[in-house]
């Protein structure tokens, strides 16, 4: 499964688009809306910000789309479902995130994610800026957004990073 899109990389969102979890424009809600009819699975809501998070810096690699099918395939949320199901998943949360951009697939997934997972979710999501052991400014700028916009305690978010972060070391 490639993750990057035809040039190779994410260029038509600039990092900047990664961290801008603004309130929907006026002209996005009538020319370029997510399609309502359906929303995202728990699973897929959970995938979709694990996705967001790996391409936080910009480029989507082969080995971060790795470490991700990793970390979902132990999750009981993803037992039932085989690699290619997943990979139709991803498939379809990149199409996603390249027509709609990250802060609206943050915002469809923070919407259907139960508030249980939420804490998990942001677990994944930092796991992954963190695997690699080089953490962007844009990547921090992720996480510090993304817990907020899941509503985690700043307590809970600290704890959950300084744990990645030991982790991560090795």
């Amino acid at each position: 499964m490639m993750f990057h899109n035809k040039s190779g990389s994410l260029d038509s969102y600039p990092a900047s688009n990664l961290i801008s979890w603004g309130v929907m424009g006026l002209f996005d809600q009538v020319f370029d809306p997510l399609p309502e009819s359906r929303s995202l699975t728990p699973a897929e809501a959970l995938a979709a910000i694990c996705l967001v998070a790996i391409a936080a810096d910009g480029y989507l690699s082969d080995q971060e789309g790795r470490e991700m099918d990793m970390l979902l395939s132990r999750m009981r949320l993803f037992k039932s479902y085989s690699s290619e199901m997943v990979d139709r998943m991803k498939d379809g949360l990149l199409q996603q995130l390249q027509q709609h951009g990250p802060s609206r697939l943050v915002e469809a997934a923070n919407t259907t994610l139960p508030v249980e997972l939420k804490p998990t979710a942001f677990a994944l999501a930092t796991d992954l800026v963190l695997a690699d052991g080089n953490v962007t400014p844009q990547e921090q700028a992720f996480l510090d957004d993304l817990y907020r916009i899941l509503d985690i305690p700043s307590d809970l978010a600290l704890t959950i990073v300084e744990v990645m972060t030991i982790k991560n070391r090795g």
